[in-house]
């Protein structure tokens, strides 16, 4: 279990459902690792300022999250986190390992125009 303040995924079907569902998704798949951490407190931090998105982690290591660490945007990734941004169901951008909040704001930015809404 990811101890984070972020809803979590734990089922392959639960990712599909919330992707189909909700129009703007990011997923942190990762750990409780020195990598992952600084992300999952980023999204936490954001989290309220993007009413419009929907915040997700789920674990690396949970075999369900067959879906993240197969997706075609994360071959040849090294790094954990695998980070997913969705749109309408579709993967948008994907990134692995440790990023800043400005990096991850500006890719929010990018597929969600409607910040604060």
């Amino acid at each position: 279990m990811l101890y984070t303040n972020l809803k979590h995924i734990e089922t392959a079907a639960d990712h599909q459902k919330l992707i189909n569902e909700n129009e703007n998704v990011m997923v942190c798949c990762g750990r409780m690792g020195p990598m992952c951490i600084p992300v999952y407190g980023i999204m936490e931090e954001i989290e309220n300022d993007y009413k419009n998105i929907n915040f997700y982690d789920m674990e690396f290591d949970n075999p369900e999250s067959h879906v993240i660490r197969n997706l075609p945007e994360v071959k040849g990734f090294t790094g954990i986190p695998f980070v997913i941004y969705y749109k309408n169901g579709n993967v948008v951008k994907a990134t692995s390992s440790i990023q800043t909040k400005e990096q991850i704001t500006n890719i929010l930015n990018q597929f969600s125009s409607n910040k604060n809404q």
